[in-house]
């Protein structure tokens, strides 16, 4: 009974899927912490160039699985919402301000609740739960907190070189995206090492089951 619970879980997740939709993040997140221009034409670029690939990895690896099941059907809906905000972003990247944010909103309050709730049901049974679990929980919450920004935020300040600078609510949001990205591309390297590791447990454990049966 001990040995049982002390199992790795199988994953319905291929280790090589997190870490595909980490370089994309971490590139996007060089990209926004690197540039000068946080205007909101940057951020639906960066949002495009980041749902492209994301979503044409997910969609992918989904359609590719054999697993079947409602995990499968979530994961490839949540690629195709990804893909069409890459589309939307990319079609208007002139969009300005308010286009921005509510694509931004919509797509992370979308994809978040789909990965949240694909992690929560699948507790106790799918090692890649704990991450979807926590990638859903951080991309709700970035919904969240753009939400809170105001539209017409402006605070003047002056920077250390002495110059007079604005900070504004475009600033603001495509900062928090840049940070979003930041942290979700390093915890999906994490996960995917993680979850690399795990199945060279699950195949240890199951040669030593083997050779004890023999």
């Amino acid at each position: 009974m001990t040995s049982a619970h002390a199992e790795p879980l199988p994953a319905s997740t291929a280790w090589y899927v997190p870490l595909a939709r980490a370089i994309p993040a971490i590139a996007v997140a060089i990209a926004v912490t690197f540039s000068a221009d946080h205007s909101a034409r940057l951020g639906l670029v960066t949002l495009a160039s980041f749902a492209l690939v994301s979503g044409s990895v997910l969609l992918t690896s989904s359609l590719l699985s054999p697993q079947r099941g409602i995990a499968r059907t979530m994961t490839i809906t949540q690629g195709a919402v990804t893909l069409a905000t890459a589309v939307a972003a990319f079609v208007a990247s002139s969009g300005g301000q308010a286009y921005f944010v509510f694509l931004l909103t919509a797509f992370a309050a979308i994809t978040g609740f789909i990965e949240l709730y694909l992690g929560l049901r699948s507790r106790g049974r799918d090692a890649s739960s704990r991450d979807w679990v926590f990638v859903g929980s951080l991309t709700a919450l970035l919904a969240l907190v753009v939400l809170l920004v105001p539209p017409g935020f402006s605070q003047p300040y002056t920077g250390p070189d002495g110059i007079d600078r604005e900070l504004t609510a475009s600033i603001v949001v495509v900062g928090l995206l840049g940070a979003y990205w930041a942290i979700l591309g390093v915890y999906l390297v994490i996960a995917a090492l993680s979850l690399k590791w795990s199945n060279k447990d699950q195949v240890v454990a199951a040669a030593a089951m083997q050779q004890k049966e023999d």
